[in-house]
């Protein structure tokens, strides 16, 4: 193979494959006509090869490789190549007039993250981003992520940024894919949910590998994803298939008592099995008399504090001191942080005492 075509074989290289025939037939003496004629090709196929009007088929690349004696795979790469470069560039094109786009997500923080390669121009910044969220063009987002229907937990003092909430959303199903889990199973995940509750009173090292390995063990995958900004999620539950159920936490609320309430309010809707919602604690739309929401909430506050247990202490206690609330923890092996911010939620414990019993969770 000649030094010309060597050189011009390269990945990067995206002139048009003629050029690099006309070079060949220069260099041999050899024209169009007598290629055309060696081939079998009609002359006008031939020229139309060289001006880059007809591309150059398998067939042709065998004839070539016959007459040139040029291997018909180095015309069939110089061919595909050349025509990934057009398809790149109408991509281009077509992703430049759609920049706008990009601006909807807070791509710098992603990029602080690991979540996309940091990138100042709008093009490279789209193409991480429909990387990120494996789908083609921005109009595919739109239709597979947008139009998702998703129930909502969240205090109506908020509102959420739609973009920013749905990549916190692509990179749990991202870090889910990592987890190999068992078939979903309803009993083994209500025994994992028993051993997790015995883990409230070890530190974070040791409780948050494990939440995830007695979780996979029953079939759900379990993440812990930094907030975005915007977005302010502490967890969602979803379906990412029939038998794999996704828990994503974010640890929005950096104190125990939050952290336990969110992980047992989202394993309810788990064992909840509906199946076609996305549960997410994240939105205006909040509905406080949604029955799954009611339901979910009592589940965690009676998994993490037992109901008869805490009606007996609230019968012997006038006053919620820090001595008793650590005494009644201990009774029942839950962290004392839980049973302050119970308190503090439903028994008039004011919001300022008793928060050095809590203890703060934050993302590893």
């Amino acid at each position: 193979m000649s030094s010309a075509i060597r050189n011009q074989y390269d990945p990067d290289y995206v002139s048009l494959p003629g050029e690099t025939l006309l070079e060949v037939l220069e260099e041999k003496n050899m024209s169009q006509a007598e290629l055309a004629e060696r081939t079998g090709r009609p002359r006008k196929t031939i020229n139309e090869i060289i001006n880059g009007k007809t591309a150059i088929t398998p067939d042709t690349a065998l004839q070539l490789e016959r007459v040139l004696g040029i291997p018909a795979q180095f015309w069939s790469q110089r061919e595909q190549h050349y025509q990934d470069f057009l398809a790149r560039q109408r991509e281009s094109d077509r992703l430049e007039k759609q920049s706008e786009w990009v601006t909807q997500f807070p791509f710098k923080e992603m990029a602080k993250l690991g979540w996309v390669e940091f990138t100042k121009d709008k093009i490279p910044q789209c193409l991480s981003l429909l990387n990120f969220f494996a789908v083609a063009s921005p109009e595919q987002w739109v239709k597979h992520w947008e139009n998702r229907k998703v129930a909502y937990r969240k205090s109506v003092a908020f509102e959420s940024d739609s973009a920013a909430t749905i990549a916190w959303l692509r990179k749990g199903e991202i870090e889910a894919e990592k987890i190999a889990c068992q078939p979903y199973s309803a009993t083994k995940f209500r025994k994992a949910l028993d051993e997790i509750r015995t883990l409230t009173v070890q530190p974070q090292k040791v409780f948050l590998p494990r939440i995830v390995s007695f979780s996979a063990e029953a079939g759900v995958a379990v993440v812990f994803v930094p907030e975005l900004p915007k977005t302010r999620v502490c967890g969602v539950t979803r379906w990412l298939t029939p038998t794999k159920p996704l828990i994503q936490m974010s640890f929005r609320y950096k104190s125990n008592d939050h952290f336990w309430f969110t992980f047992f309010h989202e394993a309810k809707h788990v064992l909840q099995e509906n199946k076609d919602e996305i549960f997410l604690e994240g939105s205006a739309d909040y509905d406080p008399d949604s029955p799954m929401e009611q339901d979910a909430n009592q589940f965690s506050k009676n998994h993490l504090i037992p109901e008869s247990n805490l009606n007996r202490f609230l019968a012997n206690r006038r006053r919620f001191t820090k001595v008793a609330i650590e005494q009644f923890a201990a009774e029942i092996n839950i962290a004392p942080g839980i049973v302050v911010g119970r308190l503090q939620r439903d028994f008039g414990l004011p919001q300022d005492q008793c928060n050095g019993l809590k203890e703060r969770v934050e993302q590893p």
